[in-house]
């Protein structure tokens, strides 16, 4: 008899089996998950380590600490400083580790360099580069998540929204110059010119919107000008000006009626739909609101400090994109065309040039991604990432993703998924993406372009 091959399971996975073991016991958890009983038990002596590592660590492999009193002070003196907002080197760190050998007569102990960075792996401590201050999350922050979905979801229940009409949309900044603040270079050569065109600091704007369905709407560009460039741009992208190259009430009611308004299902104002924005001043004026509302939408505003729980866009999508534009303009630095001043200096990419990017980034953002984005931030409670991968996958036919996607829905929300639709195409979502809705809406549709 062949022996059993052995397998190994993620932090994720243990952590499914702890959370089933708590409810109904180490038995059923064991069977449900086709595993032994004996690592269901020594996973939960494990449960603290497992919640704290990240989901696709499978072992903790390593040797252990030496001299743990040595490790725990050490530990607790750079979370001193870092919570104090001082940088901590490596170099800082060997220090005071012989330091605090000293003062614990440990003579052996040398801190050595290799020491250091195991000491770092077994605390979880890497080096990073300073960032600027990240969103704070409010005091009332759960309170006011619950609320959103709670909103949300009742909005979608009382007008019976389809999926492909819940809309989420972001703007994303941007600059015609996007390299990266570090690279490969031989050890101690004194300078390191990463080559650009001198425009890191020229930007625009990208405005983007997707479905829960996973669509994608027609990208959206303004640029910092007061008149719109002569450039050929290419179809299938909306290209606005305006003095700050960012969003403001008129390029809001650009987007919401040529962009957002020019998708069939809004220009006939046939469905009911569900805009989430965030809490820009932009995005709340009367006159959008009144617009939303002539679209037959109902708007969702995502509470101030909440995007990075709330915002698909923000969670998950919008860096996938900026790094498949980076990627383009790199390619472009590397291949592209180019044409210099008089005095040799080399000229950004046109805004022709820009806006193919952008077109070609967004199309490389896949299903899944989209899905994903909407999964985490949860607008729909009980919709997981299982269910969203089964709705429609990078190169799926859509067929047979309703019923799989209902069994862990609200049964509210589940019958807005599980309904007859057709695939039909339309230029205002990006190529090879599928636009649902029902024969009554075609029906509709057929009548008033007879009339």
């Amino acid at each position: 008899m062949a022996a059993e091959k052995r397998v190994a399971y993620d932090a994720e996975f243990k952590v499914k089996a702890i959370n089933y073991a708590k409810e109904h016991g180490n038995r059923p958890a064991a069977r449900a998950f086709h595993i032994n009983e004996c690592m269901v038990r020594r996973w939960r002596q494990q449960e603290e380590e497992l919640r704290l590592t990240r989901k696709t660590k499978k072992s903790f492999r390593g040797r252990r600490a030496r001299w743990p009193e040595l490790e725990d002070r050490l530990y607790h003196w750079i979370s001193e400083r870092r919570a104090a907002g001082r940088s901590v080197s490596t170099v800082a760190i060997r220090i005071q580790a012989k330091a605090i050998a000293n003062q614990l007569h440990i003579e052996e102990f040398k801190a050595g360099a290799s020491w250091c960075f195991r000491f770092m792996k077994r605390q979880q401590l890497s080096i990073r580069t300073r960032t600027t201050v990240c969103q704070q999350l409010p005091v009332d922050y759960k309170e006011k998540v619950a609320r959103f979905r709670s909103y949300c979801k009742n909005k979608i229940s009382e007008n019976n929204i389809q999926p492909h009409c819940i809309i989420n949309m972001d703007e994303v900044p941007l600059t015609f110059d996007m390299p990266l603040t570090r690279t490969v270079e031989h050890t101690g050569t004194p300078t390191v010119p990463v080559r650009t065109t001198g425009n890191e600091k020229t930007s625009f704007t990208v405005v983007l919107g997707v479905s829960l369905a996973g669509q994608k709407l027609r990208p959206m560009v303004i640029f910092k000008r007061k008149t719109l460039p002569k450039d050929r741009f290419p179809d299938g992208i909306k290209v606005h000006v305006n003095s700050k190259g960012w969003m403001d009430e008129e390029a809001m009611k650009i987007w919401l009626t040529e962009v957002y308004g020019g998708t069939l299902h809004r220009f006939f104002n046939q469905l009911p739909g569900l805009l989430i924005l965030d809490s820009m001043r932009a995005h709340t004026t009367k006159l959008v609101k009144e617009i939303v509302r002539i679209k037959k939408s109902e708007l969702a505003v995502i509470p101030g400090g909440l995007t990075k729980e709330l915002q698909p866009l923000d969670i998950g999508i919008i860096r996938s994109f900026k790094a498949k534009v980076r990627s383009l303009w790199e390619e472009w630095m590397l291949e592209g065309e180019h044409s210099y001043t008089d005095t040799g200096r080399l000229r950004r990419a046109s805004y022709a040039t820009v806006c193919q990017w952008i077109l070609d980034a967004w199309g490389k953002v896949t299903t899944r991604t989209i899905s994903r984005g909407f999964a985490k931030a949860d607008i729909i409670p009980g919709l997981t990432s299982n269910a969203m991968e089964s709705t429609e996958s990078d190169n799926s036919d859509g067929e047979g993703t309703g019923e799989t996607a209902s069994r862990s829905l609200d049964p509210t929300i589940a019958q807005l998924l599980v309904s007859d639709t057709e695939n039909e195409d339309f230029d205002d979502f990006m190529e090879d993406e599928c636009f649902q809705f029902s024969a009554a809406a075609r029906l509709a549709v057929l009548v008033r372009l007879r009339r």
